[in-house]
Formats: structure tokens, sequence, C-alpha cells
């Protein structure tokens, strides 16, 4: 059966937009590992960037599909 052009763009922009939804995922995981590292090895560097330790806790503690 063939594919109609409107529903292989769908498709297409369904792979698009789900691929950035994992890369947006990456990302934040990468940045709160990142983050949580950085608070355990430099804690100045923290102070540094303006966070409070408390505020660090909680951006680390969100899971990766959290904003």
């Amino acid at each position: 059966m063939p594919v109609e052009p409107a529903e292989m763009s769908r498709r297409h922009y369904s792979l698009a937009t789900l691929r950035s939804i994992v890369a947006a995922w990456d990302e934040r995981k990468r940045f709160r590992w990142e983050l949580e590292q950085m608070s355990k090895d430099n804690p100045h560097l923290i102070d540094d960037i303006g966070l409070t330790r408390r505020q660090v806790e909680a951006e680390i503690a969100k899971p990766f599909w959290r904003r």
C-alpha cells in the first residue's frame, strides 16, 4: 500500500520531534551530571556562578524529562 505524501511528512515530523526531545533529555542529563561533579569537586565555582547549594541540589534532583 503506497504512503501518501502528507503521511510521510507527518512521519518525518514525528521522527524529527522525537530526535529533538531525546537530544534535550540527553543535554539535561549531561548538564545535571556536570553540575553535580562541579558541586563535589569545586564547590567554590558554584558560588562564582551565583547559585546556592540548595538550588544546585534541586536542579540535580530533577529527572531528565523535567526542565
